[in-house]
Formats: C-alpha cells, structure tokens, sequence
C-alpha cells in the first residue's frame, strides 16, 4: 500500500473512516481491484512469471492456498493505490484485502460442492477449481476473490462441468518439485520469447500480452491452438525412499520450527541475525523439495547445511528451551553424517534429470 496515504490527502469523496458507508467501500474497492489485479497476473506474461506457481500444484486442496509467489506482490504496486482518490480509507482496504485472502484459502477444496444461489454471486469452491483448471474451457477464467460478479460482468466466468474432469496445475506442467525450480523456471521461458522474436513490437508483445499469445494471434492468443488437456494425465510423483521422505519430513517441520522462531523474536534480533535466519530457512526449504528431484548436489548442500547449523547453534540457543536445542543439535548432527556418507557413496546418474537453477 506504498503511497496509499499520500495519495488519500488529494481524494475526490470524503468518507468518514468509522462510517458504514467506509467499510461497505472498502468491501467493494477491494475485491474490484483484486479482480483486476488477479486477472492480469494471468493474462500478462511477466506477471504470469510469478504467479504461475500457484497454479502449478497438481492436487486442489487448501495447501494450494499456500503455495504462493515470492516477488508477484511488487507487481501490484499502484492498483490499490487508485481507490485512496475515490475517498477509501486505508484501514478499510487492508482489512478487506485481507479476509479476501482468506475466502481464498478456504476455497482451495473439493470437499465442497456447488452451492445453489450463492453460486450466482459469490466465488465458490466450484468457481475457483475452474480457475485452478487445465482443461482448455478453465483457462483465463473465474479471476473472483469473494464474489463472482466481476467474472460475469467482464466476460471472465466459466461455469464447472458435471460431465468433464478438471485437471489441475498448468498446461505444461513442469516435472519437478523444487521450490526455486518453480519459482523461477518460468521467466526463462519469458526471456527466451521475447529474445527470439523479430521485431520490437513483438517483443514488447510477448511481454505485456498473454502467455498463449504468438505473432499474428489475439492478445490472449488463439484458443483453437491451446492444448486441449483432459483427464486423466499422470501426475509427476518420483519415487523416494521410505527414509527419504521421514527425513524431509522431519527436517520440513524443523524449519517450521525455526520459521515461528524468527517470526516471535524479529524485534529483538539485529539485522544480520534477522537475514542470517531467513537465509537458513530458504536454503532448507529450497534443498529438502529439491530432493524429489533428485537433485545431483542436495546431499552435499545438506552436509553444509547441517554443519552452519551445528557451527553456529552449539553456543547460541536457538529457541530458548534447553531440551529443544539440544534435540534439534542431534537432529543436525546426525543428518549431517548421514548426508555424509551417503554423499560418499553417490554415483552420478546421467539418466536423471538436474532440475535446479
């Protein structure tokens, strides 16, 4: 909301801030402009980039909700903005803005049918597996947050099908399950587009229009050269060891662990401490999914991992709690000479893949 409040000193309407008519704005401003917003992170290639990894789990249920871009939010920068002028109090926004993230949470879910008439005006579970769809009819449409009216007053809406089965994540789905992998992949895609195309207008289309467009076609592109994708389609799941999954697992809630841990003492952690953390969290969260890859290098990545953690926390508590630290030290240690010989033994396969950047 950078600028928001400068901006609201020169509104066209005044609102009282504690007045119904404020919240009601609020309401309506926030869910039109998520609408938009959420419409050209689909149909705008470099913003697609970054949102394209929500729409890359394979599987619709409420972690989807999670699953989210780590750099899509500077996109939005100057489309909530605009309401400041039209008299909408910022409180009114960000508490609007957040219970829409919220609606959006609970309707990543298939547990939940249509819903009779509420179907009409409100973005339901229904609505939103169509968004979450590959299937040729799902594509760029349902961009709702809590209600479905803009969808249908823009020409956006597609109803679910009874007779036909969605299939989720994207047209081309990208076989692999490492976080950086996925947030990432995809701008290469862009770059390499834009770079081989023969004129600078193309190239500035490729960027600004629809990930489906080409030269010559509309700006979303042409629906009739879209794949077509229909279920069932197998589903990129590798195979790990047993022990391989308990371990990423257990190392998955330990960085949980440590997440919570940032998160209450921020305050009271000097900068270096603060991005020393996060530093940690990300490398453990990144190397642990890269491991469903087969990632040539997360063995020795981890045995490092394991080290800094071990090098550091043997004379710097962690959580406070003796027992905790103690515990998570074994953990490390233990992980780190597994990782070790188990890094010592590793023959390098050409026949799998190296998904990483």
């Amino acid at each position: 909301m950078s600028g928001y409040l400068w901006l609201y000193q020169y509104r066209f309407i005044d609102i009282p801030w504690n007045s119904a008519a404020a919240w009601w704005a609020g309401f309506l401003a926030a869910d039109f402009v998520y609408y938009w917003f959420h419409r050209a992170s689909h149909e705008v290639s470099v913003i697609w980039a970054w949102h394209q990894v929500h729409h890359s789990h394979e599987d619709y249920n409420v972690s989807v909700a999670l699953r989210q871009s780590m750099f899509q939010r500077l996109c939005a920068i100057g489309y909530y903005q605009p309401m400041a002028l039209l008299g909408v109090p910022l409180p009114a926004i960000c508490v609007h803005f957040h219970l829409n993230l919220l609606v959006q949470f609970i309707i990543h879910t298939e547990m939940i049918g249509k819903c009779g008439p509420l179907e009409w005006f409100i973005n339901t579970p229904s609505h939103h597996r169509v968004h979450h769809g590959a299937n040729k009819y799902c594509l760029d449409k349902n961009y709702g947050g809590f209600l479905i009216i803009w969808d249908r007053l823009f020409g956006t809406f597609a109803a679910e099908k009874d007779d036909e089965e969605i299939v989720y994540g994207l047209v081309d789905q990208p076989q692999a399950s490492g976080i950086l992998y996925l947030q990432f992949f995809y701008i290469r895609n862009v770059i390499k587009k834009a770079r081989n195309q023969e004129t600078w207008g193309n190239t500035l289309r490729s960027l600004m229009y629809g990930p489906g467009w080409s030269p010559g076609s509309p700006r979303l592109g042409d629906p009739d050269t879209f794949t077509d994708v229909k279920a069932p389609r197998a589903k990129y799941d590798p195979y790990l060891p047993v022990w391989n999954k308990g371990y990423i697992f257990i190392h998955y809630l330990i960085t949980l662990l440590l997440q919570q841990v940032l998160t209450f003492n921020l305050k009271s952690y000097t900068l270096g401490t603060a991005f020393m953390m996060f530093g940690f969290i990300l490398v453990s969260i990144c190397n642990i999914s890269s491991m469903y890859d087969y990632w040539m290098f997360a063995g020795v990545v981890e045995v490092v991992r394991c080290a800094l953690y071990i090098m550091y926390a043997r004379t710097t508590p962690i959580t406070g709690f003796p027992t905790i630290d103690t515990f998570l030290l074994v953990c490390f240690f233990v992980s780190m000479v597994v990782w070790t010989f188990k890094s010592m033994l590793v023959t390098h396969d050409s026949t799998k893949s190296l998904k990483f950047l």
